[in-house]
C-alpha cells in the first residue's frame, strides 16, 4: 500500500467544472430568492424595519420630519414609511424631564426656507420657557402638505410614544380643511391601511375605498416590488451623516415672493360664493385629532396669513383665499371650538405685514416666526 502524501488531509478534491453544477446552483439561488420574496410579501416588514434607525443613537435626531426632493443638496428625502420618519426625529428620544410640546401643521410649521432653529418649534425653544417647573421643549411635527388628515395621521403615530407630550399646538389654515382633498397627500395615499384604521376608528367621512389609495398587488409587496422603499430607508440613514455634519436639510435659494396683486377669481377649491357649506370642511378630522390627544391639552391655532393691499384685495385676502370663503371658515371654526370647549387662538391677522411672508401666504421669515412664538408664549406657559 502506497503511503499517503504528507498533509493529504488538508486538501479537498476540486470537482471538475460542469454546466450541470452551474445549473443546480442557479436553480437553488432562484428558489431561495423566490422564497425570500414570498416571505417578505407575507410578513410586510417595512414598518418594523423603519423603527430601526441610526438616528438618536449613532447620529443626532433630525429636528423635523424627513422631506425633500433634492437629496444631493439637502441630505434629505421624502419617503412614505411613517415609523422610519418618526424614528429619525428628535421626538423619538425626547427627555422625560422636559415639558414636551408637539407642534403639528403644514409647511409653515415644517419651515419652508427656514433653518431648523428658525421654525416655530425652534423659536419656541429659544424663548427659554418653563412650565410646571420643567424647561419647555417644542418638537416640530409639521409636514409640507395641507391636509388635516395628514396631521392626524402623524399625530396618531407620534402619540404612541410613552410618555405622551404635555401639550399639542396644532396650527390650522383653511387650505387644510377641504374635505374632498384630505387624501391628496402622497404620504396618505401610500399608507392605505393606516389611514383606513383612522377612518374606522373615528368614523370619518372619508371613503375607505378611495381610488387614490395605492394598493400594491402581491408582486408589489415583494422585495423587488418594494425595492424603492427599501432603498429610501437606507438612503435616509446614509444622508444622516452628511446632515449631522452640515445641518442642511433643505435647499435654500431664490424664490418667487407671494403675490401682492391678486386675481379677481372668487372661487376657492372649486366653490363659488354661496356654494361652500360647513360640511365641506373636514371638521370631523379636527374633532378626531382632539379626541386622539386624550388627556393631552390641545391648543388650536388659526395661523397667520398674508393680507394683501394690492389689486383685487377687496376680493381676496391673498392668492389662497377669497374673502368670503376665509371669513366663513373663521366663523365655523370659532363656533365649533366654542361648542366643543376647545382652546382656539385665532391669530389670522397677528402678522399682517407683507415683509413677514416669503413664497406663500403662510410661510414666514425668521423674524416673524419669532413673533409668532411670542404670540404663543402665554398659551404654552399657562397650559394645564
Amino acid at each position: 500500500m502506497q503511503p499517503s502524501p504528507p498533509f493529504q488531509w488538508l486538501y479537498t478534491p476540486v470537482r471538475p467544472f460542469t454546466w450541470g453544477f452551474v445549473a443546480r446552483v442557479v436553480v437553488k439561488a432562484a428558489i431561495l430568492f423566490a422564497a425570500l420574496n414570498v416571505a417578505f410579501a407575507l410578513l410586510t416588514p417595512l414598518p418594523t424595519l423603519g423603527r430601526f434607525s441610526a438616528y438618536n443613537t449613532l447620529l443626532p435626531g433630525r429636528e423635523r420630519l424627513p422631506y425633500g426632493e433634492n437629496p444631493a443638496e439637502s441630505y434629505n428625502l421624502s419617503l412614505y414609511n411613517i415609523p422610519a420618519m418618526l424614528a429619525s426625529h428628535t421626538w423619538a428620544a425626547a427627555d422625560d424631564d422636559e415639558f414636551r410640546v408637539l407642534v403639528a401643521g403644514d409647511s409653515s410649521v415644517w419651515g419652508i426656507l427656514l433653518e431648523p432653529d428658525d421654525t416655530l418649534a425652534g423659536q419656541i425653544n429659544r424663548l427659554g420657557l418653563t412650565a410646571d417647573g420643567r424647561p419647555v421643549r417644542a418638537y416640530n411635527l409639521g409636514y409640507p402638505t395641507m391636509s388635516l388628515l395628514k396631521d392626524l395621521t402623524l399625530l396618531d403615530a407620534a402619540l404612541d410614544r410613552e410618555p405622551p407630550p404635555d401639550l399639542i399646538l396644532w396650527l390650522l389654515t383653511l387650505e387644510s380643511f377641504a374635505a374632498r382633498d384630505q387624501l391628496d397627500p402622497a404620504l396618505l395615499q401610500n399608507n392605505p391601511d393606516t389611514v383606513r384604521d383612522l377612518i374606522a376608528r373615528f368614523d370619518l367621512a372619508q371613503d375607505a375605498d378611495d381610488p387614490r389609495f395605492v394598493e400594491p398587488d402581491v408582486w408589489g409587496e415583494t422585495i423587488v416590488g418594494r425595492r424603492r422603499d427599501l432603498a429610501d430607508l437606507l438612503r435616509l440613514q446614509l444622508y444622516g451623516a452628511a446632515w449631522a455634519l452640515t445641518g442642511v436639510d433643505q435647499a435654500y435659494g431664490d424664490y418667487t415672493p407671494r403675490s401682492i396683486d391678486l386675481s379677481d377669481d372668487e372661487t376657492w377649491r372649486g366653490f363659488a360664493p354661496g356654494e361652500l357649506a360647513r360640511n365641506d370642511l373636514a371638521l370631523d378630522v379636527l374633532r378626531a385629532g382632539v379626541a386622539r390627544a386624550g388627556g393631552v391639552p390641545v391648543v388650536l391655532v388659526n395661523e397667520p396669513i398674508f393680507i394683501s393691499d394690492g389689486a383685487n384685495s377687496d376680493v381676496r385676502y391673498n392668492a389662497f383665499y377669497p374673502r368670503w370663503a376665509y371669513d366663513a371658515y373663521r366663523a365655523w371654526l370659532a363656533d365649533e371650538a366654542q361648542s366643543a370647549g376647545w382652546t382656539l387662538l385665532d391669530l389670522w391677522d397677528a402678522l399682517p405685514d407683507a415683509p413677514c411672508y416669503t413664497d406663500s401666504p403662510v410661510h414666514l421669515t425668521p423674524e416673524c416666526s419669532a413673533a409668532l412664538a411670542q404670540e404663543l408664549r402665554t398659551a404654552i406657559s399657562d397650559a394645564p
